[in-house]
């Protein structure tokens, strides 16, 4: 019996020492069992930099009869399960559903305290984002041509081999090569995910310095946070200034947004989490989309060079990297462009059920923020039953 708990105490002692090991070795991880998948108000734990709002607000007309019609609509949900609009979002958890078509706010549903105001972050949207402004960052000059290496603007990481051939095409592909390990698999495969590690590190720069090249760049596409964080990187070095003040001069202050919006870094004055630590209100979020319907304008002015808008939500020839849903989505330029169909809108999507679609051919606007989202893709019906015009979901 002395024997056996002898052996126990030092199994225990061993065990302890051993997540003493891990955690010094890896502390980060400290984060990851803390916080687990991060929520809605998970970017408060870090350092956070301001993006101010416009000086002057661009105001969306309310209907004076809000189209509570929606609330029977019919839509699919993530099991393939027809049910009215109203479940679909209360099954999803959906804290804030805006939906605006020609400049007007037809349809918004609210939860939890949430408000059009109310200030969230919208994890994956973020990788639009960078996209927009590395759009920008070409027109302005402070990024020569997507083939450039990415050591042209990061020497950094010339110390790593990795980054030799890899170029700003690459990463606005997500075709980097860089090895990236997903969450998916089980809870032990998510602790130890490169997913988790990127959220939650206080040190990205340390972390990309290190990573390995599996595949040869241009080639694989994999769905990852390094490539739109390297940018991210990128456009700070290129232009001198941080992704939040860039951001502000170029994007927010310019389309008459409301709120500040605010944008989450690994440590004070480091590098900001292009791929998923962005936060902005949601009828802010809707300006984003208000912008791109116009192919980049605001008032008249040319905000994001048109072309760049062109080439970011329509794939033309180029083969799809991947197909998700019916819809058969592809991830371009780091949106989500459907080639279902009778396509042309287009979304950014963030974890969670976080949304922001666009369809030009309605003039429809659809904002959603959740918890965890009910599945499936139920916007193009939205802003084709709105529109009077046809639409079905594909059979099989």
């Amino acid at each position: 019996m002395k024997t056996f708990k002898k052996l126990l105490l030092l199994f225990i002692y061993a065990f302890f020492l051993s997540l003493f090991a891990l955690f010094l070795w890896k502390p980060y991880l400290l984060n990851v069992l803390k916080y687990r998948t991060p929520g809605a108000e998970t970017y408060k734990i870090f350092p956070q930099e301001i993006s101010r709002k416009s000086d002057s607000a661009f105001h969306f007309v309310r209907a004076t009869k809000p189209r509570n019609d929606l609330d029977t609509l019919h839509v699919l949900d993530g099991n393939n399960r027809s049910i009215p609009l109203k479940t679909y979002l209360k099954n999803g958890q959906i804290n804030a559903f805006i939906v605006i078509r020609n400049d007007s706010i037809l349809y918004e549903k609210y939860d939890k305290g949430y408000r059009d105001s109310t200030l969230s972050t919208i994890f994956s949207g973020a990788k639009s984002m960078i996209s927009i402004m590395i759009g920008q960052a070409l027109a302005d000059g402070s990024i020569k041509n997507l083939n450039d290496k990415v050591t042209t603007y990061i020497p950094e990481l010339k110390s790593n081999p990795a980054f030799e051939q890899i170029t700003l095409k690459n990463l606005l592909d997500m075709k980097s090569g860089l090895e990236f390990k997903d969450a998916l698999g089980g809870v032990v495969k998510a602790f130890f995910s490169d997913e988790a590690k990127y959220y939650y590190t206080d040190d990205m720069q340390a972390q990309l310095m290190k990573v390995k090249l599996v595949n040869k760049p241009g080639t694989v596409w994999v769905y990852k946070s390094i490539d739109p964080i390297l940018l991210g990187w990128v456009l700070k070095k290129a232009t001198g200034k941080s992704v939040a003040q860039y951001f502000e001069a170029n994007v927010w202050k310019q389309i008459g947004t409301e709120y500040n919006a605010t944008w989450g870094l690994d440590q004070v004055n480091g590098l900001t989490n292009t791929a998923s630590r962005f936060q902005v209100t949601a009828i802010d979020f809707a300006k984003i989309g208000r912008l791109y319907l116009n192919k980049g304008r605001y008032n008249g002015k040319q905000i994001v060079p048109e072309n760049w808008v062109n080439q970011s939500v329509n794939i033309g020839t180029e083969k799809p990297a991947s197909a998700k849903g019916w819809q058969k989505s592809a991830h371009h330029y780091l949106w989500w462009v459907p080639q279902e169909g009778d396509k042309g809108d287009y979304a950014a999507e963030g974890m969670l059920g976080q949304r922001l679609y666009v369809d030009p051919k309605t003039n429809t606007i659809i904002v959603q923020f959740a918890d965890h989202g009910a599945g499936n893709y139920p916007y193009r019906k939205i802003s084709r039953y709105l529109s009077a015009l046809p639409f079905s979901y594909p059979k099989g």
